[in-house]
């Protein structure tokens, strides 16, 4: 999932050159949105078909989709033609997004499924600390196609660790592919209260995270003027993501998931708006290494919610959760793309919109957390 966003950021300025755009032309963060509405719409279908056809098999066919995606983007002729491609690659991303959640609730329930999912984030935040020192490398020596058809051996090596991985469904448990199971899911969903509350905070959370990621660069290039240190510095602050993730274990051992989630909000809410002061009083403009490490940090806070906001969302919806699984990633991802989408839009010379944006989403992401009732529930061990 991650080596189809990160090693692409530092090609940027390669993209607009070869599509004729101007250097500053924020357009080419459209590269990202696409690939996560790709994402989004992708778990729709993966979710149900993990529930009849068991987890593997369905992955295999992602896997598949991500690499023709990859190939063509590879290729493509024309930014139209990119953009079409990025959305099919993010189309077969999608059933790395579902599945990884899937399997985690195959196979552990309540706070250690939360522990499970926050090691499987840290090792997803991985990517941001390696790809796009990988994508500066290969512009060294190839342009930055190159960068896109890597994706194929990535996919390859994939296919063959989920083959030898294994299925983690029960036969018994194989839901029928018909409408009406589907829509028994999407009604669970919607009237799970603490489901509900949880996607929908983990939806604004995504929603600061999916801007961070598409136009941080041109904030280092544009705003600072620091674009050489792009890949070193994004790398930083994925492994201080990765540290959090690691680390929050011990946290939701002493306090449970749902305490952990609202700790993690309002530390990263709080921090959010004093970077926004700071950014109004230096007229969009803080000091660079201000930005860099308050970015670093409150990211580390607000993606903690999502071990154990999906965690807290899957855990009552049992048997369906291949296709609860989907109708959470499509509504989470969907909303925040969108979200981000017109966010990204905005930023142009200065820091203020994303600052802004965090504050908002940051806190409508605490609002729905506190509203789930999952403080009063029982712990599942």
């Amino acid at each position: 999932m991650a080596f189809g966003i990160d090693p692409i950021l530092p090609a940027f300025d390669e993209i607009r050159a070869t599509f004729d755009l101007v250097p500053d032309d924020n357009s080419v963060t459209q590269i990202v949105s696409v690939y996560m509405l790709g994402m989004s719409f992708g778990q729709l279908v993966y979710g149900p078909l993990a529930d009849r056809f068991g987890r593997s098999p369905v992955l295999l066919v992602g896997l598949g989709i991500y690499a023709a995606g990859a190939l063509i983007s590879m290729l493509a002729p024309s930014l139209g033609t990119l953009l079409a491609a990025r959305a099919l690659w993010g189309f077969g991303a999608a059933s790395a997004g579902v599945l990884r959640v899937t399997i985690a609730r195959d196979l552990y329930r309540g706070d250690q499924m939360a522990r499970v999912i926050s090691i499987v984030m840290g090792f997803f935040l991985l990517g941001p600390i390696v790809a796009p020192m990988f994508g500066e490398a290969v512009l060294a020596v190839a342009s930055w196609r190159w960068v896109f058809g890597s994706a194929l051996i990535l996919s390859v090596g994939l296919a063959a660790w989920t083959v030898r991985f294994g299925e983690t469904l029960d036969p018994a448990n194989r839901r029928p592919l018909r409408v009406g199971p589907t829509l028994a899911a999407f009604r669970k969903v919607l009237t799970t209260r603490v489901t509900v509350a949880y996607v929908l905070a983990t939806t604004f959370a995504y929603g600061g995270f999916f801007t961070y990621l598409a136009s941080t660069q041109p904030i280092f290039d544009v705003v600072y003027g620091r674009a050489d240190l792009f890949a070193l510095l994004f790398g930083a602050g994925g492994g201080l993501m990765a540290a959090a993730f690691f680390t929050v274990n011990r946290f939701i051992d002493r306090y449970g998931a749902h305490r952990v989630a609202v700790g993690s909000l309002t530390c990263g809410a709080t921090l959010s708006t004093a970077l926004l002061l700071l950014s109004i009083a230096t007229d969009g403009r803080p000091s660079f290494w201000v930005w860099v490490v308050s970015m670093a940090v409150i990211n580390s806070f607000i993606t903690m919610l999502m071990p154990t906001g999906m965690s807290l969302a899957l855990d009552p919806m049992g048997e369906m959760a291949g296709s609860a699984s989907g109708i959470l990633g499509f509504v989470s991802m969907a909303g925040a793309s969108l979200l981000s989408f017109m966010l990204n839009s905005r930023i142009t010379d200065s820091v203020t919109p994303m600052a802004v944006g965090y504050v908002l989403f940051g806190s409508a992401a605490l609002l729905c957390t506190l509203a789930s009732g999952a403080g009063k529930r029982p712990q599942v061990t």
